[in-house]
């Protein structure tokens, strides 16, 4: 079996003085597409802060590479290879393009490979090339999206969380969000999905979890969770 990098166990978070989180487990292992789906304040989001280094942990444990990161900030984590695209996009809206990937690069000094790293970029997100000079914040949702996901690219990830990166676009927007998001897995990136859209995600992805009201209630192979009548029932509306 691949190597796990990174393995939640027994997580308890409270925001705002609800226990948001109330005990999950949870691992991804190297190579893996794994998504954590379910409705909207289900804790996903709060799950991912918390790996992130973003929301304090209450109690259980966060490991990656095989070692706790629990209480570590995001800008530690980052230059360990633990890198997340969040919710709502959270572009540097004053920059350009550019700058907004060369933002993603700043924990790395080899000059030519991140210009490389750019091009890489621009060949995935052809609609970023063309722009590239203009400021993130007059761009679509989903060419933030894109931007979003591209910064988060630029830091060379070991491990790639992804936090609702389908919420608020066109459907032809999502499409290519997808798309993208299984090219980037196919070219060996583990990722962790987090996502409300359950039928795209468990179609992209080699495992899935279920999660309601901060338990998860389920996991198993994804193409297997796609045909189960519950999930089906639950989340794909029928």
């Amino acid at each position: 079996m691949a190597d796990t990098l990174l393995k939640v166990t027994g997580l308890k978070v409270a925001y705002g003085g609800i226990q948001a989180v109330k005990g999950v487990d949870f691992e991804v292992h190297e190579g893996e597409l794994v998504t954590l789906i379910g409705s909207n304040g289900a804790g996903k989001t709060t799950t991912m802060k918390a790996i992130t280094g973003t929301l304090p942990v209450n109690a259980g444990n966060i490991e990656y590479l095989g070692k706790s990161i629990k209480g570590k900030g995001a800008w530690d984590l980052v230059r360990e290879g633990l890198a997340m695209v969040p919710e709502g996009r959270g572009v540097f809206t004053r920059m350009t393009i550019t700058e907004n990937l060369l933002m993603g690069a700043y924990i790395r000094t080899d000059k030519a490979e991140i210009a490389a790293d750019i091009d890489k970029v621009f060949g995935i997100f052809p609609r970023l090339k063309e722009r590239r000079d203009q400021l993130a914040g007059t761009m679509s949702g989903g060419e933030q999206q894109m931007l979003a996901m591209g910064r988060a690219l630029m830091s060379r990830p070991r491990v790639l969380l992804l936090d609702e990166p389908s919420m608020g676009l066109s459907p032809i927007m999502v499409d290519k969000i997808f798309e993208v998001v299984r090219d980037v897995a196919a070219q060996g990136v583990t990722m962790l999905l987090v996502e409300q859209n359950a039928s795209r995600a468990l179609g992209i992805a080699s495992r899935g979890y279920v999660m309601d009201s901060g338990l998860i209630t389920m996991s198993g192979d994804a193409r297997e969770m796609l045909k189960d009548p519950k999930v089906r029932e639950a989340y794909l509306g029928e």
